[in-house]
This record gives structure tokens, C-alpha cells and sequence, in this order.
């Protein structure tokens, strides 16, 4: 199973074949999967109603990662330790960090400069 970041999901929603291909190759192995967080941040983009029901497609095809109180507490400690080191992302990316984290699964990003930061998260490219 793959996470994957809101970025690489808008990138595979607007037929960006760098992100499309890796994508599909996962949904259709059924090992695809994206954050709480990720489907709330499609969801609150999703201006029209053509976009909102390309999301809720692309949504439906994923598994969504919930955030749970193990998540929230590797997340907390993702947090300090990078405020710790002066190089703090934001609380949205240490949810998503966290909720990798916690269920032991690779996140594939292009937010490298963030989420690189993360001790012991796995990142997967593109």
C-alpha cells in the first residue's frame, strides 16, 4: 500500500501523466491509498460540481486513511521534533506524516522539501 499526497493527487485530477500513471498502476493493484486530510484538502478545491464529482470518483477509487489517536500522537512528535530542529512544516503535512507513520506506509509526494524532514517516514517518487 501507497500513500498518496494531496499534490500528486491534483497532479493525476488535471492528467498530469507523471502522477497519473503511478497512480492508476496502484488503484489497480489495490494498493492506493490517501489521508483524511488529502481528501478534505480535493474536497474544500473542488469549486464546481464537475470537479467536486471528478474528485469523489478519484476518492472512491482510494483508500482513505483516517486520522486515529495513534496518528495524532506521532504527528505531535513529528511536530516538536521539527520546531526542535528550527525547521517546522505545516500542521496539515505532520498529519498526513503522522498518519503514515503510524500505519507504516510510504507517502508519495513532490513536496520532498517538507516532508524529507520527517525522521522515519518513507517517501516514495514518482
Amino acid at each position: 500500500m501507497k500513500v498518496f499526497d494531496t499534490d500528486v493527487l491534483i497532479d493525476a485530477l488535471h492528467s498530469k501523466e507523471s502522477a497519473g500513471a503511478p497512480l492508476a498502476a496502484a488503484i489497480e493493484g489495490g494498493r492506493a491509498a490517501t489521508t483524511v486530510l488529502s481528501a478534505f484538502e480535493l474536497l474544500a478545491g473542488a469549486k464546481s460540481r464537475a470537479h467536486r464529482d471528478r474528485v469523489e470518483r478519484l476518492l472512491a477509487a482510494l483508500a482513505i486513511l483516517p486520522l486515529e489517536e495513534v496518528a495524532a500522537r506521532r504527528a505531535a512528535t513529528v511536530r516538536r521534533q521539527l520546531e526542535g530542529d528550527g525547521t517546522p512544516i505545516g500542521m496539515g503535512d505532520c498529519l498526513i506524516a503522522g498518519i503514515c507513520l503510524s500505519a507504516s506506509l510510504p507517502l508519495v509526494t513532490r513536496n520532498r522539501a517538507h516532508f524529507g524532514r520527517v525522521r522515519g517516514l518513507a517517501i516514495e517518487p514518482l
